[in-house]
Parts: structure tokens; sequence; C-alpha cells
């Protein structure tokens, strides 16, 4: 991500919990052993994300979402002598950051796993930290393809690098195409202009996207890379311009895609803008109000038409949350949901009693979970990836993310 040293702002997030039941006296603490004798044991899950600087609409979103599964779990006494609460950190989207925060979450005993992070790049200085301590990290966002089946993923050699590793949201080798497919078969654009961040996920996401669009026959007019810090697109503009693109197609995140939409708009560069789902934010529109017609695809199906998703969408709504679950709040309360169905099962298999040292066991208990969650189906395969690999591309319409169309890629 963006390499500059940056100060972690930890942020302890327990509101919303039972204080009574995680706070009474007699409680213990994961790695006490025990659970049962009318004492409850208190463990935490972690949450990394973005929760300030110009990625937070997201990362509150995670952790908010996070924090009401923890709720959910504790009201329904879900794991009978357990209580739950979260500790949320603050990785900035940067790499140090969060490699600071997963060494800080690995020394607290009471935590059972991990849900996060949102940028890939992020990721990649978390998962050797948390394999090595056995701590299950879940991430809802990430979509680099590597993480999960290695660097040489890409000419067939897939091999899992982590044990510990696991993701709810699909990957770019899914995402990427599907956007190339649709932008050919529906869209109708066969010229694209192709800009990335150089970011992990920014330059992933446009590599697998490429790889699709000239297969379907399209025509890549240029290609530029970006600072994802980067806000005067002045030069890139003038080129995209005079090279005849019918669309540009994005590898990053809102922050810089929403200026660099709205300035190809002002400079009469009538085309679309498609990203992927960094920009699939309120944010993206609120930076440009140009936004118009601009696409951008996300993992799922939507979650405002899943009726498995009713329930969270009220829940959330209820419990006041001034921010957004945003893109990935569905997949946010699945992750910490599939740590909770973990656990319980770990409980179970101990007689009813959570083992001394429970870390390893989630991991192995967090690949065979199997349950119905706010974004359908949650199970993992044998990367740890997701088996839902259902995505929907939306289009900015009357200042709102619409639904464009759904469906799975089909290579």
């Amino acid at each position: 991500m963006r390499h500059r040293s940056a100060v972690v702002v930890s942020i302890a997030v327990i509101g919303a919990l039972s204080l009574s039941a995680c706070g009474s006296r007699g409680e213990k603490k994961s790695g006490d052993g025990g659970g049962n004798g009318g004492s409850a044991t208190t463990v935490t899950i972690g949450v990394d994300a973005p929760l300030t600087g110009d990625l937070s609409a997201l990362g509150l979103g995670i952790r908010n979402s996070v924090e009401l599964a923890v709720k959910k779990a504790n009201e329904q006494n879900e794991v009978p002598g357990v209580k739950f609460q979260i500790k949320a950190l603050d990785d900035t989207a940067k790499p140090a950051p969060g490699q600071q925060n997963a060494t800080q979450l690995v020394a607290d005993n009471s935590v059972v796993g991990v849900v996060g992070p949102l940028n890939s790049s992020v990721a990649q200085s978390m998962q050797q930290i948390f394999n090595d301590a056995n701590l299950v990290e879940i991430s809802p966002a990430n979509t680099g393809v590597a993480l999960s089946q290695g660097e040489k993923w890409a000419s067939g050699e897939k091999k899992r690098p982590f044990k510990s590793y696991f993701r709810t949201a699909t990957t770019d080798a899914v995402q990427g195409p599907f956007a190339a497919q649709f932008l050919v078969k529906d869209a109708k654009k066969t010229k694209v202009f192709l800009i990335d961040d150089q970011k992990t996920y920014g330059a992933g996401l446009a590599a697998t996207f490429k790889g699709e669009f000239t297969k379907q026959g399209g025509t890549i007019v240029g290609e530029e890379h970006v600072n994802p810090d980067d806000r005067d697109f002045a030069a890139i503009v003038t080129k995209v311009k005079s090279s005849g693109a019918e669309a540009v197609y994005y590898g990053g995140e809102y922050p810089a895609a929403g200026p660099l939409s709205l300035q190809l708009k002002e400079a009469g560069v009538a085309i679309p803008l498609m990203g992927g789902d960094g920009i699939q934010s309120g944010d993206f529109i609120k930076l440009n109000p140009k936004s118009q017609g601009d696409y951008a695809t996300a993992v799922g199906l939507p979650v405002e038409q899943l009726p498995t998703a009713a329930k969270f969408i009220s829940d959330y709504k209820a419990a006041g949350y001034k921010d957004a679950y945003e893109t990935y709040g569905g997949y946010s309360y699945d992750s910490a949901w599939a740590i909770i169905e973990a656990l319980k099962n770990v409980v179970t298999a101990n007689n009813g009693k959570l083992p001394g040292s429970p870390r390893a066991a989630v991991v192995d208990a967090v690949q065979k979970v199997s349950f119905d969650g706010v974004t359908g189906k949650v199970s993992f395969d044998e990367f740890g990836d997701t088996t839902n690999k259902q995505l929907t591309v939306y289009t900015v319409k009357d200042g709102k993310w619409a639904v464009e169309k759904s469906g799975t890629f089909s290579g």
C-alpha cells in the first residue's frame, strides 16, 4: 500500500456489548480454561481495518458489522459459558501499522480470531505473524489472489501459503475478468484505457481485467500508473482524451478514482470509468458529483436484495451506527460469525469447555464451517477462499449505486 510510516491508532471497541457479563466478578479470560460453573470466559475477536483516513468509510463499516455479530452472539448465548468482545485496531490502510496491529493482537491471549484487513497489501504484512501464532484471520474484503493461492497462481501453480488465512470475499481472479466480460458483452465497450495505483490490490485487479478483456477481443488503447495519493490527473486526462478510449478501467480505490473520473468528465471525456469493489462506496459519488454512468464490480450479490440479509440490515439500523455498513458489512458479519461458529464447535468437541489454548483448534474448525450467513452460504475451499463466487456490477444512477447485473464469472 502506501509505504510511509504511520502512527498506529488502536481503538478497543467494547461498546454495545453486555458489559455486566463481560466484566462480571469471577469471569475468566481465555487461556484460564473452563467456561462452566456460572462464570463466563471472555474471548476477543480482533478487528483490523482503516478506522481513520481516506478509506475509513469502509473500515468503520467492517468494525461496526463485527461488533453487531458479537453483540448478537452474546444476546443469544451462542456459545454457552463464553462471552465475546471485540478489539478494533486502526491500520490506516497501510502495511506497517497493520503488521504492528497483528503483533499486538497475537500478544493478547484472549484473542481467538481476527476479522480483516480491508487491503490486500496490509494482509501481506500480517499473514506470517498470525500463521506463526495459529491465530485465524478472516478478511471480508481482500481480493488479491496470491494471498491464498501463492505467487505463482496465474501460471496454474496454486499453493496455499498460510493455513490460518481465510476470506469471505471472492478474488480478483474472477472479479477483474467479470468486469471485462461485462464491458465487452453488455456495455459494448471494446477500447479501454487502463490505469492502476501500483498497489497490490489495484495492480492485481488491473492485470486480471486486462487478460480477459483482450481475450474477449477488446483493445487496451493506453496504460498509466498513478500514486494512490494523487489528486491531480491533468496529464492522464489528456492522454485518455486523445486515445479514443470508450471507457477507463481503474485498478484502485475511491479516494483517487473519484477525482480521476470527475476530472475526465469536466474535460469533456464523456466515457464511463469502471473499477472494482474498492470504488463501490458512497464516498466515490461524494467525491465525484458527475459520476453518473460509472461502473464498479463488488463481490457477492447485493446485500439489500438477499432475504438472508434482511435481519442484518434491520439490526444494523436499530443499533444506531452513524456510519454505513458499506460494501463489506455483510461479509464482515459473516467473517465474525465464522469465528464464533468455529469456537462453538471447538467448545462442543471439548465437552462443553473452552480449551486453555484454543487458537489452533479454531483454525481447523474454521476450515470446516458451513452455515447460512448474511451473504449466503459461508464455507471455505482448500485455499481458504470463499466458495461463494458470485459478483455484481453496479452503476451510478441518480446519485446512488444501482445494480446493473449479477452473476458468476464463466472462464
